[in-house]
């Protein structure tokens, strides 16, 4: 299992943003889409808790639920094939 900060580093290398943005309350379009595939990834394809991932972005385990199950981004599968 690669740990978050693995997981976030290719993340923000493929989407392009700064890991700042991603770990903060920041809601652009971009950053959004990469916090949502972070979550997803994180919670639902490696099997991190929802708080533990809430803790390392610095946003509450509601957002990281409610991103988590959201509507898959369909890029997210380049970055499981990372993994």
């Amino acid at each position: 299992m690669p740990d978050l900060s693995t997981l976030a580093n290719r993340i923000i290398k493929g989407e392009g943003i700064e890991e700042s943005e991603l770990r903060s309350g920041m809601w652009t379009r971009e950053v959004v889409r990469a916090r949502r595939m972070f979550c997803q990834l994180a919670v639902v394809k490696v099997g991190y808790p929802g708080p533990e991932v809430a803790r390392f972005l610095g946003v509450t385990t509601s957002s990281v639920n409610r991103l988590a199950i959201s509507s898959e981004t369909a890029d997210s599968e380049k970055y499981l094939k990372m993994l």
